[in-house]
């Protein structure tokens, strides 16, 4: 795999030289391309500068930040580098804390990380095993891709784990979602607990993408010039719940 940021595990003064991968693969994802209904072709994308209506080469486009409706700052790379901030390099810890403590909701890219060198292998190693043994995760900062993200270490099959973690006031309140107060009866509390210990263990490995292998045989039997097949009728969108105590009772 190639790493898409090396730097520096600091806690104390302790720094463990680390290379850090993408923990997870997109590429099997199911992805469409724009096309032109009429003819088929692909559609494509120029970039134009608002003020002469030029096409813009990638060479030429810069960044800015939008310091106002009608006023952009422009902002050079020479610029950023004179930033003062410790974590462009380094993945600071500032705290141990119990999993729990952490709201999923804050969880957003994961990455591996690994040992740049065999000097930081035992460190490394050091650090995966107090996480794992002493059930903690590690709350850090550092600087990815342009911005400063918080961090969450965690112990995983062998390797130290990286989440980065939305800031608190990047998680929107549950305002205007959740319902006003509904009396929830002891009875059905229970049953809805009996249905779901009967739905029993999960094994992630054993899940598949139905929609990508639907959609893949759609495209095959295209290719093929065949008719695509009929999809079965499934529940209708959006159905109603009669009676609770019924669809409860019916699904245990």
């Amino acid at each position: 795999m190639r790493s898409v940021w090396n730097g520096s595990i600091s806690f104390g003064l302790v720094s463990i030289p680390v290379k850090t991968y993408s923990a997870t693969d997109r590429t099997s994802s199911v992805s469409f391309v724009r096309i032109h209904e009429k003819d088929g072709g692909r559609i494509r994308y120029r970039k134009f500068c608002e003020l002469d209506g030029e096409e813009v080469p990638n060479e030429e486009i810069g960044k800015g930040y939008p310091a106002s409706d009608d006023a952009i700052v422009p902002i050079t790379d020479d610029d950023l580098s004179r930033l003062p901030l410790p974590t462009a390099r380094t993945l600071t810890i500032l705290s141990f804390v119990d999993p729990g403590e952490i709201d999923p909701l804050q969880l957003d890219k994961s990455y591996y990380l690994g040992p740049d060198g065999l000097a930081a292998a035992k460190p490394y190693a050091l650090l995966r095993e107090a996480l794992e043994h002493h059930g903690k995760v590690a709350i850090g900062k550092v600087a990815m891709h342009g911005r400063e993200t918080l961090a969450m270490l965690r112990a995983h099959d062998g390797a130290i784990v990286m989440h980065a973690l939305l800031w608190p006031d990047q998680i929107r309140p549950t305002k205007g979602v959740v319902p006003g107060d509904v009396e929830i009866r002891p009875n059905e509390l229970t049953l809805a607990e009996v249905l779901m210990d009967s739905l029993g263990e999960l094994d992630p490995a054993e899940l598949h993408d139905d929609y990508r292998e639907a959609v893949e045989q759609l495209v095959a039997a295209k290719v093929a010039g065949g008719e695509p097949g009929v999809p079965e009728a499934g529940a209708a969108s959006g159905a109603k719940v009669i009676d609770l105590m019924a669809a409860l009772e019916n699904s245990v």
